[in-house]
């Protein structure tokens, strides 16, 4: 599974995160540093949320929608035109 993340430079080196997974972030003195850390992050928190619901009753759902979806007489969204 692909997750997006963000990454941003700081005085000590890189903040890493991922905006779908609250509270998965991670850090590095460099990008490829803080890229393999926050793949490290990622991996522990599904680990993690796998071990919490464990016992948990759980259901799936799906859902077909459009995450960015198109205004009326407009081919590309407006969040995504350049300025």
């Amino acid at each position: 599974m692909k997750y997006k993340i963000r990454l941003e430079k700081t005085d000590e080196g890189y903040a890493v995160w991922c905006p779908g997974l609250p509270g998965c972030w991670s850090q590095g003195e460099t990008e490829e540093e803080a890229f393999e850390n926050i793949k490290d992050a990622i991996k522990t928190y599904l680990e993690t949320i796998e071990i919490l619901n464990k016992d948990k009753q759980t259901r799936t759902v799906k859902s077909r929608f459009d995450v960015m979806p198109k205004l009326a007489g407009n081919s590309t969204p407006a969040s995504r035109k350049s300025l």
